[in-house]
């Protein structure tokens, strides 16, 4: 009996010595590692600046493109031909516009899309009228403005893009939106930012929409994109409705070395095309436009506005910026 006692006991001791090497140690917590998704390669492929800058002195070939002119027409009809060349799928919108003079005329949107069936997009705009008085020119007050910087520049970078999309095909919808009527409003018109004499264009079709429930990720708005030593701030309008992507496509092209064209300050509101955009269709753009405290540049609204303000170091900081935008977009990078 004493010996069976002993086995149990030894037994006993056993056991609570088995338990006790099983909840002794007290379990310690491995924090578990975050790790940010990679992001996906892709190539960028460099921005054609020279191609650019021989479809902006196309477009001056037709001299001023004041809606309701011969040249005006010459130019709507050579944009269509040049995307849908592109096998691109390409739309007219007309709609009514008017001066300040008093001349009414029909204005046309051309929206050329790539890959229109794709699901995620970008619009990328421009317009492409030029104004028909030079109100801020020192002498010629009455003569049509030749809009190399003010219009051409934005739909010469659209179309070295979209050629390049058409070598350098990309998982992604693209909506090249070439916009009509912005450049006729009234001089020293009070805006109150809702309607306005000015970006006719734009109104129209961001209240008519060229495709049921249409509804790009965000927008980039191309205006003065080419003269030498462009300065583009981040403005008021901009930052409210599409602040977050002003601030990536910014930082990309600062890390992309073009910090001394876009620059990392903010500016005042700025009434062009995207605020209608932003404001009537609820599509998040941005404005990509040259504007610094002194104005829009010496040549803004004058007849000086010719070839001679286009440089191709400009063309190239914005073109290559919005290239790599879009790429990266394709993949999910930006």
């Amino acid at each position: 009996m004493k010996s069976m006692k002993k086995y149990l006991l030894l037994a006993i001791i056993i056991g609570l010595g088995l338990t006790a090497c099983k909840t002794d140690p007290k379990p310690v917590h491995t924090p578990q590692k975050t790790t940010q998704k990679p992001k996906k390669h892709i190539k960028v492929p460099a921005f054609n600046a020279d191609f650019a800058y021989e479809k902006i002195k196309e477009q001056l070939a037709y001299g001023p493109r004041v809606p309701g002119t011969p040249n005006h027409d010459k130019q709507r009809q050579w944009m269509v031909d040049y995307y849908k060349g592109l096998g691109m799928e390409v739309i007219e919108q007309s709609f009514p516009g008017s001066s300040p003079d008093g001349k009414k005329y029909t204005g046309t949107n051309v929206i050329a899309a790539y890959k229109p069936e794709h699901a995620h997009r970008i619009v990328l705009a421009a317009h492409w009228d030029t104004r028909y008085i030079s109100d801020h020119d020192d002498k010629i007050k009455d003569k049509p403005v030749m809009g190399a910087d003010d219009g051409a520049s934005g739909v010469g970078i659209l179309m070295a893009i979209a050629k390049l999309l058409k070598d350098h095909p990309v998982d992604i919808g693209i909506d090249f939106l070439m916009l009509d009527v912005e450049d006729q409003g009234a001089t020293n018109q009070e805006e109150d930012g809702i309607t306005s004499t000015w970006c006719q264009g734009s109104q129209y079709w961001a209240a008519n929409l060229h495709k049921p429930n249409y509804k790009p990720e965000f927008g980039i708005l191309l205006d003065m994109v080419g003269a030498k030593d462009a300065y583009f701030a981040k403005d008021e309008v901009s930052m409210s409705y599409a602040g977050k992507y002003m601030n990536k496509v910014w930082n990309l092209a600062i890390n992309m070395g073009y910090s001394n064209y876009f620059q990392n300050v903010n500016s005042p509101v700025i009434i062009d095309d995207h605020l209608f955009i932003n404001r009537i269709a609820k599509i998040p753009m941005l404005d990509i436009i040259n504007k610094n405290d002194e104005g829009f540049g010496k040549h803004w609204h004058t007849q000086h506005d010719d070839i001679l303000v286009i440089d191709k170091s400009t063309l190239r900081a914005v073109g290559q910026t919005l290239t790599a935008v879009i790429y990266q977009s394709s993949v999910g990078n930006f």
